[in-house]
């Protein structure tokens, strides 16, 4: 354009100053160069404010060095002529491979969130669509910004899995020796933002139009106008040191957000995610040859879009949860997840063993594994208010099985069956589990004397004051001889344990350690609502919060659900003994027990417990 021809004033600094000393949004526009060809860039000039969008960041970032390329596009004969190479630059494949440039870091990369002109973010669902280079190329944004040696918008891919590329070369989301993300080596492509489309396999179909399930623009008003973007990197659990700590996160448009008979699923993730790191395992590792296609989609999204989010900025939105549901009904054989009611334990067994493949937390006597732990009691009459304590318990001796490790978690199904019928109209969650005498081979102390056990009497749980349950099934030899001269108990037969013999030279100068594990979590279940109540903390005292993804509502069809948390200042209180048996003398009828109270003690469904030795390890 040449400026002679144009009816352009350009004004300078002084210009401005002295028509406008009081406005603040004028674009000053430098004076251009004394050339004829004049680029636009140039007049537009290049400090332009970041709230302009992704044109602002394009025409800030430094004059591109390439001779050839300028040519072409401020010659229009040369652009004619060249027009076929220029285009073929755009929207080839970018070759990772370059000789790195010393001078140039991560700070010389200007980053966007999203691709201007589309909804496609970090975190959205991809293909790269009339790519030359294989068929079905399907991935997730991880990066998106403008590289220095560039004329034009640079998309990091981490792709699904490893494709036979061709003509170009993959890297561990480093571009021209510079690390933009983090990713398994050759699981990164960087393409031009024009061979970037939204997955097919993930798109939502509403009348006739498709919509992406990754509209973010749309997404925040169609779910309450809350933005949510995704979370890179590792996040850790939230660090909650006392109630008021608690009570300065909690409120409406907390946590998890409710969608289409999510509760069974929200209440899950926010109790295995939001302030313990015992499943964090699940969100980092690294995929492997039996890994299906998809395992490192799927974790992007449960790290990224819900686990990270959550602990940032304590809220995930509804769409973000159904990314991840999307995942789970096409790729398990569990079906229904997006829409129907569905129970915790279909979905863990959806995204732990079908498609994360995680190891089973439970290794059992009889060979089996498994990820949770069903209590199976014949009811007891004399009790009226047990604990998880005696019922875990019960439930292991008359299965006769042991567990063969301390698990890093466990967690416990309450025996009651479909969503109506209770074994127990009350248990009381123990606040701490006592494994030590369900562990396979591990030292146990004879429940008279104290001393080193050698033998375990099944036959006499239950039976003796000593102990009321596996406890007081362990004796050393000599007491073994004692309680077995009663008439009552002189049929029994024993068992003799397997000892370490480390143990054996030292029980008499030392005491056997007791192993524990801590209850960390409470999903409960009423009506077919699911809800949570979570520890922030660890230890006796630390405070809990009830979380409920669906407490509110905004609208009918077409409102949105509104997540709550609330923290529960009497909570630990009332899961110890003392506290306990008060409240339950107190209220005979559960009708006029307090709200909180009455939902943990009748409504739990599924305990969690985790040692916090263990889980170091894992």
């Amino acid at each position: 354009m040449n400026i002679k021809d144009r009816d352009i004033i350009v004004i300078n600094k002084s210009d401005i100053e002295e028509s406008t000393k009081n406005e603040h949004n004028v674009i000053i526009v430098n004076n251009p160069q004394e050339k004829e060809n004049v680029d636009l860039a140039d007049l537009l000039g290049s400090n332009w404010p970041t709230n302009a969008g992704g044109a602002a960041m394009i025409l800030n970032r430094p004059k591109t060095t390439d001779n050839n390329l300028e040519k072409s596009v401020t010659s229009s004969g040369n652009f004619v002529r060249n027009k076929e190479d220029f285009a073929q630059k755009v929207i080839s494949p970018v070759d990772v491979k370059s000789i790195a440039n010393p001078e140039i870091n991560s700070s010389n990369y200007q980053e966007l969130h999203e691709i201007p002109g589309t909804k496609l973010t970090i975190g959205s669902l991809v293909e790269v669509s009339d790519s030359g280079i294989c068929a079905d190329l399907y991935g997730v944004i991880r990066w998106i910004g403008i590289a220095p040696d560039l004329p034009h918008i640079l998309v990091g891919i981490e792709v699904e899995d490893d494709p036979n590329l061709k003509n170009l070369t993959t890297s561990d989301g480093t571009y021209n020796g510079v690390r933009l993300f983090q990713c398994r080596e050759g699981g990164a492509i960087f393409v031009p933002p024009n061979k970037c489309t939204n997955d097919r396999r993930f798109v939502e179909t509403e009348g006739n139009h498709s919509v992406s399930v990754i509209s973010t623009d749309t997404n925040a008003v169609k779910f309450g106008h809350v933005d949510c973007p995704p979370v890179l990197g590792a996040v850790a659990p939230l660090g909650i040191h006392n109630i008021d700590e608690l009570e300065n996160i909690c409120g409406k448009f907390k946590g998890i957000q409710g969608h289409h008979n999510s509760c069974y699923l929200d209440a899950t993730l926010f109790s295995m995610f939001t302030f313990t790191s015992v499943f964090d395992s699940i969100l980092y590792r690294r995929p492997d040859a039996q890994d299906i296609s998809h395992y490192s989609a799927v974790q992007n999204v449960l790290r990224d879009e819900i686990v990270n989010p959550l602990r940032k900025n304590v809220f995930v939105r509804a769409d973000r949860v159904m990314k991840l549901r999307k995942f789970l009904d096409q790729l398990s054989s569990v079906s229904g997840l997006t829409s129907e009611e569905k129970d915790p334990e279909e979905f863990l067994n959806s995204l732990l063993s079908q498609i994360m493949r995680v190891e089973p937390f439970l290794k059992l006597s009889s060979g089996q594994d498994s990820y949770f732990y069903q209590l199976f009691v014949e009811k007891d009459e004399r009790l009226t208010f047990p604990t998880v304590q005696q019922l875990f318990e019960q439930s292991f001796h008359s299965s006769d099985i042991k567990l063969k490790e301390v698990p890093s978690c466990l967690i416990i199904q309450m025996p009651r069956f479909g969503k109506s019928y209770k074994m127990y109209s009350r248990i009381l969650p123990s606040q701490v589990l006592d494994i030590t005498d369900i562990i396979e081979d591990s030292p146990r102390q004879c429940s008279v004397c104290g001393k080193l056990a050698e033998y375990e009497c099944r036959e006499c749980f239950g039976s003796l004051q000593a102990g009321s349950g596996l406890e007081g099934t362990a004796f050393c030899q000599k007491c073994l001889n004692t309680a077995h001269m009663h008439a009552k108990r002189a049929n029994h037969e024993s068992k003799k344990l397997s000892v370490p013999r480390d143990f054996k030279v030292m029980a008499d100068h030392m005491t056997l350690p007791r192993l524990y594990m801590e209850l960390f979590a409470v999903v409960c279940i009423e009506t077919s609502h699911y809800v949570a109540f979570v520890k922030a903390g660890s230890g006796p005292d630390a405070p809990w919060c009830f979380f409920d993804s669906m407490a509110d509502r905004k609208g009918e069809k077409n409102g949105y659900n509104i997540p709550e948390m609330i923290s529960v200042r009497e909570l630990p209180q009332w899961l110890s003994d003392e506290g306990a048996r008060v409240i339950n003398e107190r209220s005979i009828k559960d009708k006029v027990l307090p709200e909180h109270a009455k939902r943990l003690f009748c409504d739990a469904y599924m305990c969690m417990y985790q040692s916090t030795d263990v889980m170091m390890y894992h």
